[in-house]
């Protein structure tokens, strides 16, 4: 009878177990769902949409109506061709400050001796020339450059060319964030505006590449 008794007591108190063990299984059931809910939604992000109400660069911008969407499409055009345009008003820059310094290869130096001495001297003068400046014509040499030689830091370029750089990736990686929200109007706004400005600009931006 001792027996008998403790026997509905073990079975009960195995029931009781099992009950626990199905408790903790339906956590982590639920548990294992939420996570697939967020990985299911992470995969959902990664995918173009036409939601209207797509935030950009914070939850503060959301448009609220088709009217404020348009508006922000406009925005990213507008902002696709300013990036054109800096490309290539860094390009230009950087053509006027060759230009300058290439001014400064030609450098008068009287009383060197005749040009043919020059020639037999210098290994790299590969041929002569006659410059004209204001009415006074020089025989100068041309001399062949051998290897890169890195332009000397000025205060005048390179800090313009640094604050030029910085506005330029600024601008392409709010483009890029703009991409990133996978949402179809401003992806296509995006282009839209690199078309606009590469059209209009876009012969510039290769100036100075030479």
């Amino acid at each position: 009878m001792a027996s008998t008794a403790s026997f509905p007591r073990h079975a009960g108190h195995g029931m009781d177990g099992m009950e626990g063990m199905d408790g903790m299984g339906d956590g982590h059931g639920t548990a294992a769902g939420g996570h697939d809910g967020s990985m299911g939604s992470m995969m959902m992000a990664m995918v173009f949409q036409t939601q209207t109400a797509t935030p950009l660069y914070s939850n503060a911008w959301t448009p609220k109506n088709a009217g404020a969407y348009a508006g922000t499409c406009i925005f990213l055009v507008v902002l696709a061709i300013v990036a054109r345009l800096l490309l290539a008003a860094r390009a230009l820059q950087e053509a006027r400050w060759l230009d300058r310094d290439l001014g400064r290869r030609y450098v008068a130096a009287p009383g060197r001796g005749s040009l043919a001495e020059t020639l037999a001297r210098d290994p790299d003068a590969k041929q002569h020339a006659a410059l004209s400046v204001n009415g006074v014509e020089e025989e100068v040499c041309v001399v062949e450059r051998r290897g890169h030689a890195a332009r000397p830091w000025r205060f005048s370029v390179d800090p313009v060319r640094a604050v030029m750089d910085t506005v330029i990736v600024g601008v392409g990686y709010l483009l890029m964030l703009a991409v990133m929200t996978m949402n179809v109007g401003y992806f296509m706004s995006v282009l839209a505006g690199v078309f606009i400005g590469s059209l209009a600009v876009g012969r510039y931006s290769g100036v100075g590449e030479h």
